[in-house]
């Protein structure tokens, strides 16, 4: 495998750094993969510009940022006009058509949609709307295995929202994508 670049970007209080830091142990902890993980975050708390980094890799990894992504997960219009030119071509771009307004598709990109927001207001929890995101990338890009994902999250949140994060996981990975 050569090494996957996963840039997760959105708002703060969206659970962005939650998401890399899921994927990153789903690759280092249950499917044996070497990952890393870095965080950007602006001063403001909730509703600033927030990003993660993801690299994995069966080898060694020598450098941990992600300058150019092979998986770019966009969960606002500001991370999507942020981060668009990392994106490699025939890269992958998740977005989440609830907050991702203006999309310009071309042919150098493979675009996939959901609507990641609407469908954790469905369950009751706009909060789980990263979790949603993560079963479609996983089913979308084979970030990590479904049973490493599904390990990642449940040693991730809190016990009492086990269950709500795997529904939301489940969701995220049956849906079909737009």
């Amino acid at each position: 495998m050569q090494e996957l670049r996963v840039k997760i970007s959105g708002f703060g209080g969206q659970g962005i750094i939650l998401s890399s830091y899921i994927v990153g142990k789903a690759a280092a902890i249950f499917d044996g993969k070497n990952s890393s993980m870095t965080q950007a975050y602006g001063p403001e708390a909730r509703g600033g510009a927030c990003s993660s980094q993801v690299v994995i890799s069966d080898e060694e990894i020598d450098y941990p940022l992600v300058d150019v992504a092979n998986v770019l997960i966009a969960m606002s219009q500001e991370a999507y006009d942020k981060f668009l030119p990392i994106l490699k071509k025939k890269g992958i771009l998740l977005y989440d058509t609830d907050l991702v307004k203006e999309v310009q598709i071309h042919n150098e990109i493979v675009a996939k949609a959901i609507p990641a927001t609407r469908l954790a207001e469905e369950m009751g929890k706009k909060i789980v709307a990263n979790i949603v995101m993560l079963g479609f990338a996983t089913a979308q890009t084979k970030i990590s295995s479904y049973d490493a994902m599904k390990s990642s999250i449940k040693e991730s949140v809190p016990a009492r929202f086990i269950e709500l994060n795997m529904k939301a996981f489940q969701i995220g990975y049956d849906y079909i994508g737009d």
